[in-house]
């Protein structure tokens, strides 16, 4: 766990507006709407990045992080092909939007 830790961390650095990677390979994820889990909510820290993984690790291999002011957050998420999808799911889970990768759109649910 100190290892994806220390690497998922180290991607955070480089990108802190925001990313999206899968697990265990720490490649970009490069297309679709992302989605995030309602249990990984509000998850920051260490602590969180923790949970996130554990999460990921047993539900999609996917977790992204965005910085805002001095905090990491941390999310498991979903990716899908279609918006659709994407907005049925984000608003199952209790998300405020929806993020598509390739066009840097927002979708406020």
């Amino acid at each position: 766990m100190k290892d994806l830790i220390k690497n998922i961390k180290e991607i955070a650095n480089k990108n802190p507006q925001g990313f999206t990677i899968s697990l265990p390979t720490f490649e970009y994820v490069k297309t679709g709407w992302v989605v995030a889990l309602k249990e990984t909510q509000n998850s920051f820290g260490d602590v969180g990045l923790e949970k996130v993984i554990t999460t990921a690790l047993t539900t999609s291999n996917k977790l992204g992080g965005w910085k805002e002011g001095k905090d990491f957050y941390w999310d498991t998420v979903i990716t899908f092909d279609s918006k659709e999808e994407a907005i049925k799911v984000g608003i199952e889970n209790d998300q405020i939007a929806i993020y598509h990768i390739e066009t840097a759109t927002l979708i406020y649910l």
